[in-house]
């Protein structure tokens, strides 16, 4: 009675299969790099546009046909969440709890168990910055399953290794971890280059890289397009879901 005084409510929600939250989530957390988000459901279209702390990565994730009510849902620690879906089985029913028309919890159920997440404000949560300008990209190197295996097996084995290098040579572009004017232990990547008119050899961060590979392995073929002036960016678009990333490059002093 005391929910309903104060006009509590739960709306009918929806089912779906655990694993297309997961994937989508993520696609834009890349393993905690972006925790705190803006979920935005609008003609059965979860979106969210996300940017790392160090402000080095910029990205927008969609998912197709997810069924449910237009909403906006501030999601502040997205590992918390992480952790409560663990929980919960394969097939899911989500839901909202509102108080006058404002959504203050996300409701998740499964068989004999069920989670709720508390939503934040979306005041609290900074919108990431809009692109201003987006340059020509006057390299393009094609990324498939072999070279995503190849750079996860790579950046693995030079953990400490924080950043790629795409350096051009006689024979076109490489992808290379570790790369130095020194002798060092490096992973020389062999890629297929669409164009490659690099002007100078440029670095991005290799640890960003590896969980944006890692959370769309499934997409079989992509392009990343590279600009002399500094930014990488990188599209994915497989079944429902489209993400798109855009990488700053990491200076020599960095």
């Amino acid at each position: 009675m005391y929910r309903q005084n104060l006009n509590f409510g739960k709306k009918q929600g929806s089912n779906m299969e655990k694993n297309k939250l997961d994937r989508f989530i993520s696609k834009y957390s890349l393993a905690g790099n972006a925790n705190s988000v803006i979920w935005k459901i609008k003609n059965n279209k979860l979106e969210t546009s996300l940017v790392t702390d160090n402000k080095s990565l910029l990205g927008k994730v969609e998912v197709d046909n997810f069924t449910f009510e237009d909403a906006e849902i501030g999601i502040y620690a997205t590992d918390q969440l992480q952790k409560l879906l663990n929980v919960l089985s394969d097939n899911i029913h989500l839901s909202l709890t509102k108080f006058a028309e404002k959504p203050l919890s996300l409701n998740v159920e499964s068989e004999n168990t069920s989670v709720e997440f508390v939503l934040s404000d979306s005041s609290v949560i900074p919108e990431p910055p809009k692109m201003k300008k987006i340059p020509d990209f006057e390299t393009e190197i094609k990324i498939d399953s072999s070279f995503i295996s190849s750079f996860i097996k790579g950046k693995t084995a030079l953990p400490d290794n924080s950043t790629f290098t795409i350096v051009k040579s006689d024979k076109g572009c490489s992808v290379v971890i570790g790369y130095s004017n020194t002798t060092t232990n490096r992973v020389n990547i062999t890629v297929d280059n669409k164009k490659c008119d690099l002007t100078d050899n440029l670095s991005f961060d290799a640890d960003l890289f590896k969980e944006i590979l890692q959370s769309n392995r499934e997409c079989s073929t992509a392009v990343l397009e590279v600009s002399n002036e500094g930014l990488a960016k990188i599209k994915f678009n497989v079944d429902d879901f489209v993400a798109e990333y855009f990488m700053v490059a990491k200076s020599e002093a960095e």
